[in-house]
């Protein structure tokens, strides 16, 4: 289940009802702050952020998050993990753990939370639905051939470690950044206005939303809570022949 993106005000009474029904709760939070919160909710949690280190490839520590929680599992016990945000988003290890369990024959189930890009939205002031919307994690964008809509929203998850090839870094330097420059200005100016956004993770916290250029990014702070947003830099061009066949279909025979 997620614990939505803000301290206390994005939990739901539904997964509020979860933690309080388990009989062991595995909890992985960055935030020691949070993570006391979620230790007054139960008498049994269990922080699983132990399992990341430097050095160590985050899918071994996934693998282990997931094991961690499918023991308790199959010990007859009620488990409730609890992660940041939305369970199901940029989080392999709940998707893991509810895939092995309901392979194995147990009941489990996701619960979704308020997610960065939630909170994004409404920070930012952005419809997706004006100009559609595409997302793309860093380094499966910088690894792989994918085509940008450039009348589109761009938003670029986890620019902090673009570029990381071994999944064990927790920040890459400016040099990989500026590959991910490079690979954008192919299609962006290098004019073009980004912002740097980061959720608000406490009441008396305040987003980050840092205007920037493309071409100054190799050298902007990231964090890993970093997320990258680049508007549309090309009008919407109509398709004319689709419409046309559209007009046909709709006039009357």
């Amino acid at each position: 289940m997620g614990l939505g993106m803000m301290l206390g005000a994005h939990l739901t009474p539904r997964a509020l009802g979860r933690i309080e029904q388990a009989d062991v709760v595995f909890v992985a939070v960055s935030d020691p702050l949070v993570e006391q919160w979620v230790q007054g909710m139960h008498p049994d949690v269990r922080s699983l952020q132990p399992l990341y280190a430097e050095g160590k490839s985050r899918h071994d520590t996934y693998r282990e998050m997931a094991a961690m929680m499918l023991a308790e599992v199959r010990a007859g016990k009620r488990v409730c993990g609890v992660f940041y945000g939305h369970p199901g988003v940029f989080a392999q290890a709940p998707h893991r753990a509810v895939a092995m369990a309901r392979e194995e024959g147990f009941e489990a189930s996701m619960e979704p939370g308020v997610s960065a890009e939630d909170c994004l939205y409404a920070d930012l002031g952005i419809d997706p639905g004006e100009f559609g919307c595409q997302h793309y994690e860093a380094s499966q964008l910088m690894f792989y051939r994918r085509r940008l809509d450039t009348s589109a929203y761009l938003v670029i998850w986890q620019p902090g470690v673009a570029g990381d090839r071994s999944y064990r870094r927790f920040s890459t330097p400016a040099s990989h950044r500026k590959l991910l420059v490079d690979l954008l200005a192919v299609d962006y100016p290098l004019d073009h206005e980004c912002t740097i956004y980061e959720a608000a993770t406490l009441p008396i916290q305040t987003p980050r939303i840092e205007r920037t250029s493309l071409g100054s990014l190799a050298d902007a702070r990231l964090d890993a809570q970093s997320t990258l947003v680049l508007p549309p830099c090309k009008p919407l061009r109509r398709n004319e022949a689709l419409l046309e066949r559209l007009a046909a279909i709709d006039s009357p025979a």
